[in-house]
């Protein structure tokens, strides 16, 4: 009814209004690539953890008294950073070909592909989920390795840099893998 008499009613707004507005598809995108590494953590994130704490464990007992790097710095130390890097990138392309590829066999990469989400949401949405893990593979062995060695930092920022454009790069090649792979 119309509030006054004699004037026509408005019609009704739709119970359920899509969200259009720029940006929601890729939202609801990389939240779901969060969720999908998030939910398996203990194999996205804890396994290659314990995987660098072996490599650790292994390579600084076996050579830490044999091996001399730069003088002063600890064999430890050395081999900290490479091992975090090792991990970002494995993991950033991991994400990206394996969220893709998962997606593709199972079907539903056609129901991402209906809402209307630009080229740009998609990829971005993929490349940014990709390197949130990385980050938080590198971070995670970094905390653990403080076990082992005290921190080292002669550039930190550098660091924060290599590490965000190493995994953004790994995680473009593996969105390209994930595309051009007809199989696991």
């Amino acid at each position: 009814m119309s509030a006054v008499p004699g004037t026509p009613a408005a019609p009704a707004a739709p119970v359920l209004q899509p969200d259009l507005t720029a940006g929601s598809g890729f939202r609801t995108l990389f939240y779901k690539e969060m969720l999908r590494f998030w939910k398996v953590g203990f194999q996205t994130v804890a396994a290659p953890v314990v995987t660098a704490v072996l490599y650790l464990l292994i390579f600084a007992h076996v050579l830490e008294g044999r091996v001399t790097v730069y003088g002063s710095i600890p064999y430890t130390a050395f081999l900290i950073p490479g091992l975090m890097m090792m991990s970002m990138l494995q993991n950033a392309f991991a994400n990206a070909s394996s969220s893709l590829m998962q997606s593709r066999v199972t079907g539903n990469l056609v129901f991402m592909l209906l809402p209307p989400i630009t080229h740009w949401e998609f990829f971005w949405a993929y490349v940014l989920a990709a390197v949130v893990r990385g980050l938080v593979v590198g971070t995670s062995i970094y905390v653990v390795a403080l076990f082992f060695t005290g921190p080292h930092f002669a550039a930190p920022w550098w660091m924060l840099v290599f590490g965000l454009l190493g995994s953004a790069i790994m995680a473009v090649l593996g969105l390209i893998a994930g595309i051009w792979a007809e199989k696991f």
